[in-house]
């Protein structure tokens, strides 16, 4: 079994983390895991969307934007 620093290496649980043990203290089949799994991926992705929709009205964005950004060299040069 892992440690919870190898979990989390802070040690430190966020306010998520916390209310999922206190809603989950219990073992559930691995469908019932990946289903809750899904659902958690599928509300962040949905947040994504709605934070790239936001800044592409507020900030002007297109795809050309995009395209642009994808052939930019981004990499700094180190010492």
């Amino acid at each position: 079994m892992s440690s919870i620093h190898e979990i989390i290496p802070s040690g430190k649980l966020s306010n998520l983390q916390m209310e999922l043990l206190k809603v989950f203290n219990r073992d559930l089949p691995d469908e019932q895991v990946m289903e809750i799994r899904n659902l958690l991926a599928e509300y962040f992705l949905n947040k994504a969307d709605e934070e790239i929709e936001r800044l592409e009205k507020e900030e002007g964005y297109t795809a050309e934007t995009y395209k642009q950004w994808a052939s930019e060299h981004w990499r700094r040069k180190t010492s």
